[in-house]
């Protein structure tokens, strides 16, 4: 993993451009991003007090033709909105180089969202999924790592499934996309 991500900052686009350059799953991406709301006060209240501090930035990679970007990424931006954390998306197809260094398995997986301090240094990561969510691949990854074994294909397509079934019908998963984003930013 990259420790310094400072000459980044500055070449992503803003949530805004983000959205307004979709060319794939906008109105979906939009769906989630106006059905968030915070389900744990406490969450809320914690996010609230990192107005106060300035030294927080982050980086998403991301790519609009992503489910999981589609659906995890809005409440990331929420999230930051209500943190007062500045957010910059990297396009994954132009931005192989930190991609590699934020691997999945050894998979390239987005969304991956990077938190850094004003000077780039890199204080942790988050994605691509909230983590009840990526075990399901995890264990799938664990179980069946021929790719090129015949009944594969198969058998991924039942996992993505049981994938979106972990996400549930609602906007519970986001909750917990906050939690883990609160755990992970505590810890600095």
């Amino acid at each position: 993993m990259k420790q310094n991500l400072a000459s980044k900052f500055g070449q992503g686009l803003t949530p805004r451009q983000f959205v307004e350059g979709m060319t794939k799953n906008q109105q979906a991406f939009e769906s989630w991003y106006e059905a968030f709301s915070w389900q744990d006060e406490s969450d809320r209240e914690f996010f609230e007090s990192l107005n106060h501090r300035d030294d927080l930035r982050s980086l998403i990679l991301a790519a609009d033709w992503c489910g999981d970007v589609v659906r995890n990424v809005p409440a990331v931006f929420r999230i930051f909105e209500t943190a007062g954390i500045r957010a910059e998306v990297l396009i994954l197809e132009d931005n192989q180089d930190v991609m590699d260094d934020y691997l999945t398995m050894g998979g390239r997986a987005v969304p991956i969202v990077i938190i850094a301090d004003t000077g780039g240094h890199v204080l942790g990561h988050w994605g691509p999924r909230p983590q009840h969510v990526q075990k399901l691949m995890n264990d799938f990854k664990k179980e069946n790592p021929d790719r090129e074994a015949p009944d594969y294909e198969g058998k991924i397509a039942e996992v993505r499934k049981a994938m979106g079934q972990a996400y549930g019908e609602g906007t519970e998963y986001q909750a917990v996309i906050a939690k883990e984003l609160r755990e992970l930013i505590s810890g600095f």
